[in-house]
């Protein structure tokens, strides 16, 4: 199938351009063309502009045309923080919050990350990559073209493999662009609580090798959060890991303030996330870094945490924000980027440029993608998404289908709301 493409009749295109991250008041410039086009070949962007400057030359003979139908026209979104690697369901504790119980009295009680664990250590790999396909499948109608995918719910070295194997093969044959992350440190498994100390040694010593052994991750990841690991063992981990030659990513102050936004930035992660409770030394660490704050206000909504991370006050302290579903089985039950943006503008207070910087190019920052993805720019990816109007504020309106045509690589993925290219 050709990765040669045409896209006409733009009514507008709108995309952050030039050098990631975007920071501080730039994060809201974005750069719009009226009545554009775009050609892309062999999957890679040639041409944006404005389409009556459009020349013949441009054009890959027997390129296929798409299209716009006049409908505003943004880059493919980038969903910097999933965990789709998991079996079974948490129905009956997501009733048990919407009742009154907290995320801490669910996960005392048994529920919470271990139950997904009991689930996902009984599933057969052909069932997590079916599982798996299915919610990229979601992701993608959505506008998402590019994701990182976490482990976390194995906890021992076979099943966390297992599932890091299912992100490899989904990534094979699935058109979305995966970035897999071992999240091996997403809790202590209830075998290793009496004595903790014995998981982080298997994560340091056994895990982390493996995985890198296999090449199986781009990221290591830590929950580092009061009851979880502690910011001694989640260095320790995250040392080791960027030892082996894994990039980090960060799960920080997202209960309360742990330092963990200090730990990232002392330790050159490429992300820290959550940060609901992140603190001014925390802000100030991430800035001097340049880690990206990977912000995810659909978990909060969901958890019903009755606060969301201060992303006005990341922008001003000069740290990179970008935004995420946090796709999960209990906390993240929206694969869609528009309703995070939603959030982000309504319960965060970015404003709706500003948002979608951040779940373009500077989530792709996040992943270490920005040269590549991220924003309609001549060389990138031929990543973008056909809104169903020529009005970008309809990607905030709950309800009603936003998205109508998907394209990555250059090929069209989604069209009218429906997968493939017919």
């Amino acid at each position: 199938m050709t990765r040669d493409l045409v896209v006409r009749n733009i009514g507008k295109l709108i995309t952050p351009a030039g050098r990631a991250p975007r920071l501080g008041s730039d994060l809201g410039v974005l750069r719009e063309i009226e009545t554009a086009a775009l050609v892309a070949q062999e999957g890679r962007i040639t041409y944006v502009g404005p389409e009556s400057l459009l020349r013949p030359d441009d054009i890959p003979p027997g390129a296929p045309i798409l299209d716009a139908g006049g409908a505003v026209v943004i880059p493919g979104f980038v969903d910097a923080h999933t965990h789709l690697a998991f079996a079974g369901d948490r129905d009956g504790e997501i009733r048990k919050r919407l009742a009154g119980a907290s995320y801490q009295e669910i996960a005392a009680a048994g529920g919470g990350i271990v139950r997904s664990v009991a689930a996902t250590r009984a599933a057969d790999p052909d069932t997590l990559v079916t599982l798996l396909r299915s919610r990229l499948d979601e992701m993608l109608r959505c506008g998402t073209t590019t994701a990182e995918v976490k482990s976390g719910y194995g906890l021992e070295t076979a099943a966390e493999i297992r599932s890091l194997e299912a992100i490899r093969e989904a990534a094979q044959s699935h058109p979305m662009t995966l970035v897999p992350t071992f999240l091996g440190a997403h809790e202590v498994p209830p075998e290793h609580r009496d004595r903790r100390e014995r998981y982080v040694e298997m994560l340091v010593s056994e895990m982390i090798p493996e995985v890198v052994r296999r090449s199986l991750a781009t990221f290591a990841d830590v929950f580092c959060e009061e009851g979880v690991f502690t910011v001694a063992e989640s260095r320790r981990i995250l040392e080791a890991a960027r030892a082996a030659g894994l990039a980090l990513r960060i799960h920080a102050d997202e209960l309360g303030g742990t330092g963990g936004a200090e730990l990232a930035g002392a330790l050159g992660a490429r992300s820290a996330d959550h940060l609901l409770f992140v603190s001014e030394a925390g802000m100030a660490a991430l800035a001097r870094a340049g880690c990206a704050a990977t912000l995810l206000p659909a978990a909060a909504f969901y958890l019903c945490l009755g606060r969301y991370a201060p992303a006005r006050a990341l922008m001003q302290a000069g740290v990179p924000v970008a935004l995420a579903t946090d796709g999960n089985p209990g906390g993240g039950l929206s694969p869609s980027m528009p309703f995070a943006m939603t959030l982000a503008c309504f319960a965060m207070g970015l404003s709706l440029e500003e948002a979608l910087s951040a779940a373009t190019l500077n989530a792709a920052y996040s992943l270490g993608l920005d040269a590549d993805r991220g924003s309609l720019e001549t060389g990138k990816r031929a990543d973008l998404v056909v809104l169903r109007s020529a009005r970008l504020l309809d990607l905030v309106r709950v309800g009603i289908p936003a998205v109508r045509t998907v394209v990555k690589d250059g090929r069209v993925v989604v069209r009218d709301g429906a997968l493939g290219s017919g």
